[in-house]
């Protein structure tokens, strides 16, 4: 919506110390958000004058166009007093017309310099201006002829054009439909610096409701509660538009169409509401104000034929429909250059139905604009007779006596509300007496029963319809920047659950070893279980059935953690990627024994109703699951690459017992659907967590991963339960360490754990550390046995080891790996 400065100063009597900058920050404040400031004819410098046309002669030239070599009384603008010869392309003038001028020295829009020059043969010294070259239009077809009591030759023009006049573009929200006019903007601009407001509506002598004007008859009263025509009769449709109007409506960004459009954008750009004006002689009988019938079509005022929805608010006479109401007329009711006699038309729309209507036509006008958002029910009349005043005034008409009003105007609404509740809703400290005085100047009409406001809402505001739409208007009055900031106040509780803070180290933890969280779906079916090789017996396969399952296919809920991440593994190598780490968090479920009894729903269950109810949900724990397949280390000019493999699943597992401090054991195992022999069981005091190793080959075939791939499953709920609160933070030495290597060769099948475990017994405290660092099998150390080399490293917390303790303490560690495992040194 563009609003000029000094229309709204008509309007409102803003004080000179006012300025624009201050205007429009207030308006902002008020929810009428600036987009732009404009100053009509911006960039223009230099001499601009009232010239008037002594002389003007066509001159054809060889290319077919005509000029006119005019000379131009300026008066003394041009320092001599003699008449000025400018070349002309335009004819719409004559000698006598008083013109535009712009002499050399000056500068138009655009930075075009004006100088005097030779063309056409002539010695042009000058300008004759249309209105796109003082960029106040786009008309370029002609040059602007001023009224013959402008001023005189050589006065400076700027006034008369409205020049540097400053023009402000709101950004209108739908909820405010009121501000879509100059009646609407005035009122914020008087609200905002609590000033008077002179309302264009209130006028006095508008016609009673007689029968005066032309029939109407509303059919759907819900689509079209009120309808209002006068007739004018006499007008003179070729009158020119007022300079102050055409001037008017192309600071709004409307163009000048003729004097009967121009008026009735006027009287809509000044009210909000959208009228319309109908040649009288192209009406056939009465005008009906009903839907459209299926089938219908119309030629709307922009030449294209529309067919018409049974939805449509049409506005018909006996011919048809001459109009969608509150979006565009008909092209058979339009005013023309023979047009004498006028109906004026304003009415009030359902906004729903105008909405329904443009969008289904695709067909936005400034009258759906306002008629969507909702427009003052009680400006038909007073539209209607403001259009017919300027239309007497302007267009030489003559108002016929009466007017003719069909429907009834809607009541406003009421609202009701604790007249404390703005204050308590902002914390802003606003009282009974603030609250009911900002309501007041919103045009409310508002009374305080006790501790209850009740407010008749403004007509102009369909837009408040609950308590809290008041809230929002005396805040925006008061100004959000008086809203004081408070910090929320955290609920009650000791942060984090233990349980949560592992969870959230077990992703760290996870995450920093390079692998990356997926959610999966936690369904599953038997084809599931066969994928993963898991024996008909197996305990996994016995889940929890679904009774409204997503697919018939997997209609259970998942007893492990691993099928979803196996498939996602799957999906991501087959999209091209070289390797995938991957880890998942999830709940499980085991069904429990028997079914959940259904109690009565009359009183609460019983203690021992609900210890047997409770005793009926599924065992639910927290699984976590790894995947790790295809590389590992990617190659490069580094070096070789690696492929993941069951070693990685276990320095995962084992870097995560770490960081929760558990100290976890290995043995090896058999459990699908991992590869026999390359399985291990992971448990910790006694307690089995889960397993980890390499997956079966079938299983890798099966769901489509590389051979080798490795998995890990563990009860993520025992593991955090046998995590300590706190894990202890290691324990360093400064004392030198003492290096000692040794061989064992055991049985083949004889666990390297099982190995190490034993060397850390017999070694005693001074031992540090074992770590396996080659595996030697072949003809030295005989069939069916390998040999194993563990580097141990030995150091006390309080002094330096005297010479022979690091390897008494190496013999006892061998010694006690002999006896437990039949280890013999090499």
């Amino acid at each position: 919506m563009k609003a000029p400065v000094s229309w709204i100063k008509e309007l409102v009597d803003l004080p000179d110390s006012i300025t624009t900058e201050a205007l429009t920050a207030r308006l902002t404040a008020l929810g009428l958000k600036l987009e732009a400031i404009e100053s009509a004819g911006a960039g223009i410098e230099g001499p601009l004058v009232i010239g008037q046309v002594l002389t003007m002669e066509p001159e054809p030239q060889k290319n077919g166009k005509t000029i006119n070599w005019c000379t131009v009384d300026v008066g003394a603008a041009n320092g001599t007093g003699e008449p000025q010869g400018i070349v002309c392309g335009a004819h719409n003038f004559k000698p006598g017309d008083k013109v535009v001028v712009v002499l050399p020295g000056g500068v138009l829009p655009g930075n075009f310099q004006i100088s005097e020059r030779k063309t056409y043969g002539h010695l042009s010294a000058g300008m004759i201006c249309s209105a796109r070259e003082l960029g106040l239009g786009e008309d370029h077809d002609g040059i602007i002829v001023l009224p013959a009591d402008a001023g005189e030759p050589g006065d400076d023009v700027r006034a008369v054009l409205g020049l540097g006049e400053e023009v402000i573009e709101f950004e209108i929200n739908p909820d405010r439909a009121y501000a879509l006019s100059l009646r609407g903007v005035a009122r914020e601009a008087a609200l905002g610096f609590e000033i008077p407001f002179t309302d264009p509506a209130a006028r006095d002598g508008v016609p009673i409701a007689d029968g005066g004007g032309h029939p109407v008859e509303i059919e759907d009263a819900e689509g079209c509660p009120v309808f209002v025509t006068r007739v004018v009769t006499g007008v003179d449709p070729l009158a020119p538009t007022p300079d102050w109007m055409r001037t008017r409506l192309e600071q709004c960004g409307m163009r000048s169409i003729s004097i009967a459009v121009d008026i009735s954008n006027y009287v809509m750009l000044e009210l909000g509401q959208p009228n319309h004006c109908y040649d009288r002689a192209t009406l056939a009988g009465p005008i009906r104000v009903r839907r459209a019938a299926a089938g219908e079509t119309i030629t709307t005022l922009d030449d294209v034929e529309r067919v018409l929805d049974p939805a449509d608010l049409v506005i018909a006479d006996g011919d048809g429909p001459i109009g969608i109401a509150g979006v565009m007329g008909g092209a058979r009711t339009e005013i023309s250059d023979a047009t004498t006699e006028i109906v004026v038309e304003a009415a009030h729309f359902d906004p729903t139905s105008i909405f329904r209507s443009q969008k289904r036509h695709k067909l936005g006008s400034e009258a759906s604009k306002r008629f969507e958002r909702g427009v003052d029910p009680l400006l038909p009349p007073i539209a209607a007779d403001r259009v017919v005043e300027l239309l007497v005034a302007y267009a030489g008409g003559t108002a016929a006596p009466g007017a003719t009003q069909a429907g009834t105007t809607p009541t406003p609404g009421v609202i009701s509300a604790p007249v404390d509740l703005p204050a308590r809703i902002s914390g802003i400290d606003v009282s009974a007496d603030d609250t009911v005085r900002h309501l007041t100047a919103i045009g409310a009409r508002v009374t305080v029963e006790g501790d209850t406001l009740t407010a008749t809402v403004p007509t102009w505001r369909p837009d408040l319809t609950d308590p809290y739409d008041l809230v929002e208007e005396v805040v925006r009055i008061v100004g959000y920047d008086q809203v004081p900031s408070v910090l929320p106040r955290p609920v009650d509780g000791r942060g984090l659950t233990r349980e949560q803070r592992l969870r959230r180290r077990v992703g760290r933890t996870l995450a920093g070893a390079g692998l990356t969280e997926v959610v999966s779906f936690p369904f599953v079916g038997e084809a599931t279980f066969d994928q993963m090789g898991l024996p008909s017996d197996d305990r996994l396969r016995e889940t929890v059935k679904l009774a409204n399952p997503l697919s018939a296919e997997e209609p259970a809920y998942t007893t492990t953690a691993l099928p979803g991440l196996l498939k996602a593994a799957a999906r991501n190598l087959g999209r091209g990627a070289p390797g995938v780490a991957l880890f998942e968090t999830m709940t499980v479920a085991f069904p429990a024994e028997g079914a959940a009894p259904i109690y009565g729903v009359e009183s609460r269950p019983t203690a021992a109703e609900m210890e047997t109810l409770l005793a009926a949900v599924p065992r639910q724990p927290m699984h976590l699951a790894i995947v790790l397949a295809g590389e590992r280390e990617r190659a490069g000019w580094w070096g070789s690459g690696t492929v993941a493999g069951w070693a990685d699943a276990l320095a995962v597992v084992r870097r995560l017992a770490d960081e929760l401090g558990v100290a976890i054991d290995t043995a090896n195992t058999e459990r699908a659907p991992w590869h026999p022999g390359r399985c291990a069981s992971l448990s910790v005091d006694g307690q089995e967590l889960g397993h980890a190793g390499e997956l079966h080959p079938a299983v890798c075939k099966a769901l489509g991963l590389p051979e080798r791939s490795a998995a890990v499953e563990l009860d993520l709920d025992l593991l955090m339960a046998l995590a300590p609160e706190t894990p202890r933070a290691p324990e360093f030495s400064t004392f030198p360490v003492a290096k000692e290597d040794v061989a064992l060769v055991v049985d083949a099948d004889v666990p390297v754990a099982a190995v190490a475990e034993a060397l850390r017994d017999g070694a005693g405290d001074l031992l540090e550390s074992v770590r396996l660092f080659d595996v030697y099998t072949g003809e030295q150390v005989g069939e069916g046995r390998k040999s194993l080399a563990f580097a141990l490293r030995f150091r006390a917390p309080d002094r330096t080891l005297a010479e022979g303790e690091a390897a008494a303490a190496r013999d006892a560690a061998v010694a006690r790996a002999a006896e437990v495992t039949g280890a013999v040194q090499r």
